[in-house]
């Protein structure tokens, strides 16, 4: 059976709905996998939505790994601001302490799943490791805010949602699946149209209540569980695999990623 490794924060609503999504498509049938383990960055005790998560991945007889990141920073002779490779020493004594914590599981693919840290490359090169990321292959880089406002601020007629190899590198991974949609034509061209109606200093042109803002991120929204569970598909089923660092298909031909538009476009629209 196809093992999953999950990593995970915790920290929303949306890390709980991610896990459930993915859980029941395996209980169904359609995803042949199962979670190894789920391993969180913080402990019971640290917050009211981790700790629901937690009791989430208890409620489903998953084994669970927990090590509070915030707790091991905090009991660190080294003081935090020393830096190797832009992150502190800390971070990557960290990854150290959780690969071995791991040392019993063998995943097939670990899914960063909401999970709040930068991996290390220590990290990076036991795991296959993927992640969901806001935008198109080569599209802006950042949080889900700040691609929105990118493509905004760029013009642009198109963006899209894409889970991508994890590197040290933060979102520069090689993209592994993604899907694309337009935003232009209905519903977007009247808020298109509104946004460049204000005034330039405007707060509303860096408000995330701004119609076409909202809209944008509604599209993208929708796709990102329907990609997130093909994507785990995919692999599960050989479709996509990942060897020396790069994304190859079934025949092992290298790919720039697995376009899944048309199968995402057919579940947004069902939904």
């Amino acid at each position: 059976m196809y093992q999953l490794g999950w990593f995970a924060t915790g920290r929303d609503k949306a890390a709980r709905d991610l896990l459930a999504t993915v859980y029941d498509s395996i209980r169904r049938g359609e995803i042949k996998a199962e979670i190894a383990f789920v391993f969180c960055n913080r402990e019971p005790g640290e917050s009211p939505d981790s700790n629901r998560f937690l009791k989430q991945v208890r409620d489903y007889r998953i084994p669970l790994v927990c090590f509070s990141s915030q707790k091991f920073q905090a009991g660190r002779q080294a003081p935090s601001s020393q830096k190797v490779g832009g992150l502190p020493q800390w971070r990557y004594d960290y990854d150290r302490e959780i690969i071995q914590r791991l040392s019993a599981f063998h995943p097939d693919l670990c899914v960063l799943a909401g999970y709040m840290l930068i991996v290390t490359r220590d990290l990076c090169q036991k795991y296959h490791m993927i992640n969901l990321h806001p935008a198109a292959p080569g599209g802006p880089t950042g949080t889900w805010q700040e691609v929105i406002w990118k493509l905004i601020h760029a013009d642009a007629k198109e963006t899209g949602v894409m889970m991508h190899l994890v590197t040290p590198e933060l979102d520069k991974g090689p993209p592994v699946t993604y899907c694309t949609f337009s935003i232009r034509g209905e519903p977007f061209d009247r808020y298109w149209a509104e946004y460049k109606k204000l005034p330039p200093d405007s707060s509303q042109q860096r408000s995330e209540q701004d119609p076409l803002f909202k809209t944008i991120r509604q599209h993208g929204l929708a796709r990102e569980f329907p990609l997130i569970i093909a994507t785990i598909k995919a692999f599960s089923e050989g479709k996509v695999k990942v060897k020396d660092g790069k994304v190859v298909d079934a025949s092992g031909k290298l790919i720039k990623g697995y376009d899944l538009t048309d199968e995402i476009d057919r579940v947004v629209k069902i939904k």
